[in-house]
């Protein structure tokens, strides 16, 4: 794609990666692997704090004594924040330098999980998550371009590809790894962990990864302003509307303003000179329906996971680390699929792998909700875990080689962080939609209501998947396949 240079900024001749002092004898020796932990690391932690929460939040309702609205806020206020300062992050890292940029956003992650973790209250607990999804937007599209920059040519996909499972791996273990801290410790230790993983990572970072620069551009803030309270009034909307009525004035209101703020974005970016999402990137094939796809994945499996993770623990009895470990059908199925997937698209392509791993997401989502009910045992959920642990190592990899399959080097940090955004959005839409389904089915967090409203709910998030599936059969049968 041909750029510009705006108006009042020079262009300085620095769009590939410039080695800081100690970064390149570390890549001659350590090669690929070590600048993929270097990478990933950061990633991994900001990608498991997603749902690391999940196998909590009945621990949270009762000991910081929230509702069920508090408990979605304290998972969409880490999302929306996450989602709405990404591209800001990404452009910023182009300006001031990708790895400081980077490294400035594992601090921010790490001062915040702090807050998190000694938050006496459900208000102090989101606004600390909040602060917390700040960082992780710095840390989520920063990590994919200095990876890129860093590795060579030849070795690229496959990093990528590795780089892909990781973030999955990140989104997976969550529920487990928080069952297992929350039981084993406490609550808080589930942000506790972070700090130490970030005391690890800076210095790795800085020894390891190469700075990198890209186009010199002035922020869009009235962009960001747009964006980000567009959606965040559209899923307020979506969480009161079943507490003030479908058809309430503050709830309509809420829409109505949300959709306004929107559109009034697109025209924006599509006038302004230093957009904040460049649309012209949509007009490459692979990248609108890579991104499509990570939609509809994020929000019906963001959502499912938030009820049936505490399907476990509220209807089934289990303990939070019982619980978790119910889930490995689920999780540990992307441990072993992801890598296989990230090395097999090179070969036959994203489009097969993207469209089978979403329609066996969508067909284990189905099965659980055929299944649950009043007097279901574990063993009959375990089908339809592993049908969507499976789909899911097969989405997460190809879906990443995809986003950047088609696109220049100076705008792979743009293209990865606004998939990271589009997925976030997507995973905090698909929360307060699958749980306004679950409500108005009568669900409520009580052993006797809660498989009623879990089955509708699961049947949505299994239809919005199956719904990416199909689309992911527009993407170019060429993509991601080595010439």
């Amino acid at each position: 794609m041909t750029t510009t240079t705006p108006p009042g900024l020079v262009e300085p001749q620095r769009t590939s990666p410039l080695p800081t002092s100690g970064a390149g004898p570390a890549l001659r020796r350590g090669g690929t692997a070590i600048a993929l932990i270097a990478a990933s690391l950061p990633m991994f932690m900001a990608t498991l704090d997603n749902l690391v929460m999940t196998t909590a939040l009945p621990v949270l309702r009762t000991e910081l004594s929230a509702s069920l609205e508090q408990l979605q806020w304290m998972v969409n206020a880490y999302t929306l924040s996450f989602a709405s300062l990404m591209i800001a992050a990404a452009t910023l890292g182009d300006r001031l330098g990708r790895r400081r940029v980077f490294v400035a956003g594992i601090a921010l992650f790490a001062a915040a999980s702090i807050a998190s973790a000694l938050a006496t209250s459900a208000g102090a607990l989101i606004a600390a998550r909040a602060v917390q999804g700040a960082g992780a937007a710095a840390i989520m599209p920063l990590s994919l371009t200095l990876l890129a920059a860093a590795v060579p040519a030849n070795r690229r996909a496959m990093a990528i590809g590795v780089w892909g499972a990781v973030s999955g791996l990140g989104v997976a273990l969550g529920p487990l790894i928080g069952g297992a801290v929350v039981e084993g410790i406490s609550w808080q230790a589930i942000f506790w962990v972070n700090v130490p993983v970030a005391l690890v990572a800076v210095p790795l970072v800085l020894r390891v990864l190469p700075e990198s620069f890209g186009r010199l551009q002035r922020i869009d803030v009235a962009g960001v302003l747009l964006a980000g309270l567009g959606v965040l009034a559209v899923v307020w909307g979506v969480i009161h509307g079943n507490d003030d009525g479908w058809t309430s004035a503050r709830v309509v209101g809420s829409f109505v303003v949300g959709i306004a703020l929107l559109g009034a974005f697109l025209l924006r970016e599509s006038r302004t000179a230093y957009p904040l999402v460049p649309l012209p990137l949509f007009r490459v094939r692979s990248f609108s329906v890579a991104n499509t796809t990570a939609f509809l994945f994020s929000v019906g499996v963001f959502g499912t996971v938030f009820v049936l993770s505490q399907y476990f623990q509220v209807a089934m009895g289990y303990s939070p680390l019982q619980a978790g470990i119910r889930t490995l059908p689920w999780t540990a199925a992307p441990m072993l699929v992801a890598p296989i997937a990230g090395m097999l698209a090179p070969r036959v392509g994203v489009r097969p792998l993207l469209a089978t791993g979403l329609a066996l997401q969508s067909v284990g989502l189905a099965w659980q909700a055929f299944v649950v009910g009043d007097a279901t045992v574990y063993a009959d959920l375990v089908p339809g875990l592993v049908l969507a642990g499976v789909g899911m190592g097969l989405t997460f990899a190809p879906s990443a080689t995809a986003v950047l399959a088609d696109m220049g080097s100076d705008d792979h940090g743009t293209a990865s962080s606004v998939n990271a955004t589009i997925r976030e959005i997507g995973g905090a839409v698909g929360v307060a939609v699958v749980v306004a389904v679950f409500t108005a089915a009568g669900g409520a967090l009580t052993p006797e209501a809660f498989a009623t409203g879990l089955r509708p709910a699961a049947f949505v998030g299994a239809a919005v998947v199956g719904a990416g599936a199909v689309l992911a059969l527009l993407m170019p049968r060429r993509t991601g396949l080595i010439d």
